[in-house]
């Protein structure tokens, strides 16, 4: 036997080792998706073994490529590759695929599993990641890389070069997120995103056919992708020259089409059987027979192939410890540009950073959105890890960098150009938050947040730090009435775990819920206002140290009633306790920033804004379901269960109930019960 022929056949157990390993695990949970791994373990093979610069035993090395599986059902490919090539998930967790407290969950998720870069299921979510990873990647080699082209690999001071890539499906390449994604990246030219498309005809209904009949390659052309076909998803050379084509090109997004055979080399290979199921005790015997594995050894990894494999140890520590050599040299020829990367890229906030948030003047009335553009410029000039942009709505959203140009003219400028994107716009924010140096954000009208849930509900499961910066936050936008007029949105999302809410009272409580944003690295989202609102004074009122606890009492006139408001009705409910108080009816008033924020407070603070045995008044112009939390089920919540209403903004809350009459009601009305 030559050595190519000895390499061939060290290759092909290596990948059948994968292949089975992947079988068993589904098969031993009796639950998952054994086709897609069987189809594409070349694929996986050929990244992890040979093409792609990572270190197993450093998962966050900032210059890793980045591997993301979009077709998140496929998870036991990934499980198989992470254990095979040395990370932190030892065979114990393969052969806990699926069970409760595992680190090898149905889908791969970034907080439970070493290697895994995002939180992928959702189809469509990790390509629209991965769009976001490819754009925080140009953004920091224009910042930070001196001495021009990456490309020969000898330039010491280009500390950012690498490549992310994707696996995905045709479920991937069907949900609509796909299309918004794929055209941004198009347009954005993002040469060193290479998706890896597992072409293979079968979804879980059957053929292909029954649902999808675009030209797939013909699609990604007029997105300006750079196409590629390989006809056969076991021909290592072929797929290798196409993955080194789609790193040569540039300027565009690669899209590489494999025909693959789902379920290869399984009784059940090529039909939508081997999709969603585990094979059987038959079929798998029967597997692992065609490849020549014993039938009867469950997770059995051959000795070459095991050595084989673990050779991404050696390799990744190589490539590691030649790249901390490179930015020792770097720092010291630049060691301002230095010491920043190492700070953005380690999530560390700089000393003094938050003197840059000050706080407004009373004398004027200011929207909560105008307020968050002065301190997003403000802010911005110290920490340029804060990067992002709106879906075609900067001059509504108020989220522009004033003295930055766009990232798309310039991959240096720190305002994206969404466009109409609202849900690739979120996603692709996570994706930035999870390749580390960035704390990215994006903006939209809040009603709109519903084109983004779940994307946002993909953030808080992995704990990214996004920010989700909404405005137009209630009925009070006035004329363009109840499709634009967020009613249900605030408190939907408060449902979601690990979600900071803010929706502040006025450009103060704005100022302080951004230092918060910024402090705490979870995701969070902000609902801004449209109108102009009375700005409260920042040092009587102790905004900064009270918005922390999401909760505080403003007015204490008396305890005969707790009158708790947000955002625009906290004025409102303002107005309503002084004319409370000329009738003899003290009102405590509470202005609650943050459901969250309150909620991790001590039930000592929590009872001294909330007192047992007062009664409670909620005005929200929203939802009001949530509410009785905090103000009990004899509480009046006053809010908006209904579609609003196009007029004017003030009439539109006057006549949907929020008014000072309105409260004034319902407190003489608590208080005479």
């Amino acid at each position: 036997m030559t050595e190519q022929q000895q390499q061939d056949a060290l290759d092909q157990l290596s990948i059948n080792t994968l292949r089975l390993l992947a079988v068993d695990q589904v098969q031993k949970a009796n639950s998952g998706h054994p086709g897609a791994p069987l189809g594409c373990a070349p694929i996986a093979y050929l990244l992890y073994h040979k093409l792609m610069k990572y270190n197993p035993k450093d998962p966050h090395w900032i210059d890793r490529d980045r591997f993301i599986l979009s077709n998140g059902h496929a998870s036991a490919l990934l499980y198989g590759v992470l254990h095979l090539t040395g990370y932190d998930l030892p065979m114990d967790q393969l052969k806990q695929f699926r069970q409760y407290g595992s680190h090898t969950p149905g889908h791969p998720e970034s907080i439970e599993t070493a290697g895994v870069e995002v939180t992928t299921g959702p189809l469509g979510q990790g390509f629209a990641m991965a769009v976001g990873s490819a754009i925080a990647e140009k953004h920091l080699a224009a910042v930070y890389n001196q001495g021009g082209d990456t490309s020969s690999g000898h330039n010491n001071h280009t500390p950012v070069d690498h490549y992310t890539y994707v696996l995905c499906g045709d479920g991937d390449l069907m949900e609509g997120i796909s299309h918004e994604s794929a055209s941004l990246a198009g347009t954005l030219g993002l040469g060193k995103l290479i998706v890896l498309y597992d072409d293979n005809l079968i979804s879980l209904d059957g053929p292909t056919e029954l649902s999808y009949t675009e030209d797939v390659t013909e699609r990604f052309h007029a997105y300006h992708w750079h196409v590629q076909m390989v006809e056969d998803g076991n021909d290592l050379v072929a797929i290798e020259k196409a993955i080194l084509s789609a790193k040569a090109e540039t300027t565009k997004p690669s899209l590489i089409r494999v025909r693959t055979v789902i379920g290869y080399g399984s009784p059940k290979a090529g039909t939508n059987k081997v999709h969603g199921e585990a094979m059987g005790v038959e079929a798998v015997k029967a597997t692992k027979k065609n490849f020549g594995f014993p039938e009867d050894k469950d997770f059995y990894i051959p000795e070459e192939a095991g050595k084989n494999w673990l050779t991404a140890v050696t390799r990744g520590k190589k490539a590691q410890d030649e790249w901390n050599a490179k930015f020792a040299e770097y720092t010291k020829a630049y060691p301002a540009l230095g010491a920043e990367f190492s700070r953005i890229t380690s999530g560390k906030l700089p000393e003094g950073w938050a003197s840059t948030i000050t706080a407004f003047p009373t004398e004027k009335p200011i929207a909560t959105r105008n307020a968050g553009q002065v301190i997003l410029n403000n802010v911005g000039k110290v920490l340029p890890e804060l990067f992002g942009g709106a879906a075609d709505l900067t001059a509504s959203t108020k989220t522009i960098f004033k003295d930055s140009p766009s990232f798309h003219v310039d991959p240096k400028g720190k305002n994206v150009f969404f466009g109409v994107r609202e849900f690739g716009m979120m996603a692709a924010v996570n994706g930035m938050a999870q390749h580390g140096g960035f704390i990215p954000f994006g903006s939209t009208f809040f009603t709109f947040s519903d084109y983004c849930r779940s994307a946002i509900r993909m953030g808080a499961l992995m704990h990214s730090h996004s920010l989700y910066i909404f405005t137009h936050d209630s009925v009070g936008l006035g004329e363009d009435g109840p499709t634009h007029q967020p009613v249900e949105q605030l408190m939907s999302l408060r449902c979601i775990p690990h979600l900071t809410d803010y929706r502040p009272a006025d450009a103060n409580e704005t100022a302080a819920v951004w230092k918060l944003a910024l402090e705490r690295k979870e995701p969070s989202f902000m609902a801004l206002s449209r109108q102009d609102l009375p700005v409260l004074d920042a040092a009587k009122y102790k905004i900064f140290e009270n918005t922390a606890k999401g909760a505080y009492v403003l007015e204490a006139h008396g305890k005969d009633v707790v009158i708790v408001a947000t955002g625009s009705e906290v004025n409102v409910a303002l107005a309503a306790g002084e004319k409370l108080k000329a009738e003899g009816i003290m009102a405590a008033i509470v202005s609650m920033p943050s459901f969250k924020l309150f909620d991790e407070q001590t039930d000592e603070y929590k009872k001294s804004v909330f007192p047992h045995g007062v009664p409670k008044i909620s005005v929200e112009a929203g939802a009001t379901m949530g509410w009785y939390k905090y103000i009990g089920s004899d509480g009046i919540a006053i809010g908006i269960d209904r579609f609003g209403a196009s007029a004017p903004g003030p009439i539109a809350l006057e006549k949907l109930g929020i008014s000072t009459a309105h409260i004034i009601e319902a407190a003489k009305k608590l208080l005479k019960k």
